[in-house]
């Protein structure tokens, strides 16, 4: 029979689902009992009902029945302590209390670090923009971060837009976010986590904020809230050039932009603002993504509806590549407003392939040169 040391290695690959590390690390394995075939583990949970328990369970389970002779996990969970949570979120997140010298504190009160800002960070940031609303930015978001994340790749979604937040809507997202000493851990489905207003404020209420206010709600976004260095961060940001666009601009210094329209005149030379600014305040735009290009009829006939040719003229004026063409397809609205992105119910469509297409070009030919390795350490 196993002894309890081997059950404890058996369970040191278990990693959280929210945190993504090991539970033996974490200090959630409390005790290991043995009885013949049968296996007792208790598990101390980090926040009390937690969404995630099953799946705990089940990893758990699946983990000790694979060591010889054991039949049975019977698991059984308690909750950390205020210090056991403490601990937890120091671990994974830094101390709120170091000092220069000392592990930095990612957020919380004073002296709140960016990690997306420092230079050995290996996330590429995302800023998708667009001149005005109506354009389609948040359903093209919401599929190109899914679509990323098929391709095998770590995800996060920043809803940026605090007055129309949409973002967790569309991606299905149906649990708040779990609060661990302070820590906000990020709901996650379809392989992409995301952090919006929208957890914060009911639907129907307005978000009446003024710059500084808005201001510190971003902050708040990129310092408290657990990320884990994925490998993109795609930003949702509000239309136009305000205050929300500016604010981002000196917090993620290496963000690179993406700039969504519609094939129309109009939408064109409003969205090369968004460009315009860009360059500004010192970021990159790196492409254009043109929406609602045209549609399909039953009779296989596309219809231009909203015109033709802005996107390339927008990609012309600001001299990036043009990075895909969408169509307008009644799905992609109905999976917007169902949680339902178009990339998973329909992946064959021809919505679907110009997402996965455009997912391939920023991931493959538009990755910067420079690689960053956090194992490697210069002296």
């Amino acid at each position: 029979m196993p002894t309890e040391a081997e059950v404890i290695e058996a369970l040191r690959p278990v990693e959280d689902p929210e945190l993504h590390r090991s539970i033996v690390d974490l200090g959630m394995v409390k005790g290991v009992a043995i009885d013949g075939p049968v296996v007792a583990v208790q598990v101390a949970l980090t926040v009390p009902g937690c969404p995630l328990r099953a799946e705990i369970d089940k990893r758990v389970s699946d983990a000790v029945t694979g060591l010889d002779g054991i039949e049975r996990a019977d698991v059984d969970f308690t909750v950390m302590t205020d210090d056991e949570r403490a601990k937890v979120r120091e671990m994974v997140h830094g101390n709120p209390a170091a000092t220069a010298g000392s592990q930095a504190a990612h957020g919380h009160a004073e002296g709140r670090h960016i990690r997306f800002a420092d230079p050995d960070c290996p996330t590429r940031v995302l800023l998708v923009a667009s001149g005005k609303g109506g354009v389609g930015k948040s359903s093209v978001t919401t599929n190109l971060a899914v679509a990323l994340a098929q391709r095998g790749r770590s995800v996060a979604v920043v809803d940026a837009d605090v007055w129309g937040f949409s973002i967790p809507r569309m991606l299905g997202v149906e649990q708040p976010p779990t609060v661990i000493d302070g820590m906000l851990v990020p709901p996650e489905v379809n392989g992409v986590r995301c952090i919006s207003m929208g957890f914060f404020a009911e639907e129907e209420t307005p978000v009446i904020w003024r710059g500084p206010m808005l201001h510190k709600a971003l902050e708040q976004f990129l310092t408290d809230v657990y990320w884990d260095d994925p490998d993109f961060l795609l930003v949702d940001l509000p239309p136009g050039t305000g205050d929300i666009s500016i604010s981002l601009a000196s917090f993620l210094p290496r963000a690179e932009v993406y700039v969504v329209t519609t094939p129309q005149p109009a939408a064109q030379r409003v969205a090369q603002r968004a460009g315009f600014m860009a360059e500004k305040v010192n970021l990159t735009v790196k492409g254009v993504i043109e929406n609602m290009s045209w549609f399909t009829g039953d009779d296989g006939q596309r219809y231009e509806l909203f015109g033709a040719g802005g996107g390339a003229e927008l990609a012309q004026r600001l001299e990036v590549p043009l990075l895909g063409r969408v169509p307008l397809v009644p799905l992609l609205r109905e999976g917007a407003d169902e949680g339902r992105p178009i990339v998973l119910t329909e992946p064959d469509g021809e919505a679907a392939r110009a997402f996965g297409s455009i997912a391939e070009e920023i991931d493959v030919n538009l990755a910067p040169t420079r690689r960053y390795h956090r194992e490697l350490k210069l002296i």
